[in-house]
């Protein structure tokens, strides 16, 4: 009878966490930043079926990067833990705490086991409070590691460039406008050298406090997005002829000066607070078949997840 190889547990672990690593740097970073309204989700994402950004609850939100069948059965799992328990308890119940407790819980036991693939995911979990300081985001890894984030945070594959780009230029107080100016300025610092991201691959959306409705989520698309992005690049040249005149005013008289072209144009349309078209959690949920479940699937803490189809791509 042969010998199994022997792998110490510290090989072991450490390969693992490689190959979760590796899947995970193949996808596009997303941007989560709080502003004076609410928490602004900003993602590179050309698909407008597969989202990387969704509603969990009332005031809850999710995204992921990696593989998308499984950051997408977790999402489903979540919608049908915080439903359960707002149905059983109280909807007051439903945290973002208890939510990512339960998803740690799960990527932690998928990780540790010897007999599965660790999920090649990381999430995030935001809850939007009465105030900027009851504001929660919570950040976890594939091994089920937990942060707690504030003022911004940023995942996937180019998550320490963009992250850096965002410790030198994030303030406090951001208005809706400047939140989304400064995210997908940090999206495109994701390389050596700076690029534009078109808004067509840009997939935004918002839990707003400021909402009258018990659902504070909202997603930005559309022409709503093409506006509120317009208005973006109108702040870059504001700042940019300011500082302009700020330095032809440094100038000494007599020197020739160059002068800055202003705009023609001044007035920004805001975005409208139209009703929220995407459909619920429970009726997102609603017509999927049920799938048995596996010794690594997150229906052993979350619930059971629908069999959807398998998207192996990355995003």
């Amino acid at each position: 009878m042969s010998m199994p190889f022997y792998v110490s547990p510290e090989q072991l672990m450490k390969d693992r966490a490689d190959f979760a690593r590796k899947g995970i740097a193949r996808g596009r970073s997303v941007v989560v930043v709080q502003y004076s309204d609410g928490v602004l989700f900003v993602a590179e994402n050309a698909s407008q079926a597969l989202h990387k950004i969704s509603e969990i609850y009332d005031r809850l939100a999710f995204a992921a990067v990696g593989r998308y069948n499984e950051f997408e059965n977790l999402r489903i799992a979540g919608v049908r833990l915080a439903d359960m328990r707002g149905y059983s308890y109280d909807r007051r119940d439903v945290t973002g705490r208890g939510l990512a407790n339960a998803y740690a819980q799960t990527l932690g036991t998928i990780f540790s086991s010897g007999g599965e693939k660790p999920y090649e995911v990381e999430l995030f979990v935001a809850e939007v409070g009465d105030t900027v300081e009851a504001d929660q985001i919570y950040r976890l890894t594939y091994d089920g590691s937990v942060a707690d984030e504030h003022g911004y945070a940023v995942m996937g594959g180019s998550a320490e460039q963009v992250s850096g780009h965002l410790a030198q230029t994030y303030k406090e107080g951001l208005d809706l406008a400047g939140a989304l100016r400064l995210a997908v300025n940090a999206l495109g610092h994701d390389d050596v050298q700076p690029r534009e991201v078109a808004v067509d691959q840009l997939e935004v959306a918002l839990l707003d406090r400021t909402r009258s409705q018990p659902r504070k989520f909202r997603r930005i698309s559309g022409d709503r997005l093409g506006t509120l992005f317009a208005s973006t690049l109108a702040g870059d040249r504001t700042a940019l002829a300011d500082t302009d005149a700020d330095a032809d005013a440094d100038t000494p008289a007599g020197a020739d000066a160059d002068v800055a072209p202003t705009s023609d144009s001044a007035d920004v349309a805001a975005t409208s607070d139209s009703a929220d078209e995407d459909r619920s959690p429970a009726e997102k949920v609603a017509g999927h078949p049920e799938q048995e479940p596996s010794s690594a699937d997150p229906s052993d803490v979350l619930g059971d997840p629908p069999d959807d189809a398998a998207h192996p791509e990355t995003t």
